[in-house]
């Protein structure tokens, strides 16, 4: 069996105070947990993220750093890059 090796949009809210489980999948992410609210809006960033790379005709998988790095600011997901010191 072959493996394809895919990459994704993972969020993960961590803000949840009632109790639900809240999971939503899509092309090119997978959502889990965080309020109603903070669940929406990854959902809506998401579904943004692929619109843009459909604009690019482009896929997560042949996006350069810099190309993921322009969608992302343009939809509003926050960046977090390791630094080696």
């Amino acid at each position: 069996m072959n493996r394809v090796n895919r990459k994704l949009l993972l969020g993960l809210g961590l803000d949840c105070k009632d109790g639900h489980v809240r999971v939503t999948k899509g092309k090119n992410f997978a959502l889990f947990g965080g309020s109603e609210e903070t669940h929406e809006m990854m959902q809506e960033k998401a579904v943004k993220f692929n619109e843009q790379l459909d604009k690019r005709r482009k896929s997560l998988d042949n996006l350069s750093e810099k190309e993921f790095c322009d969608i992302a600011k343009n939809v509003g997901l926050r960046i977090r890059k390791n630094r080696e010191e």
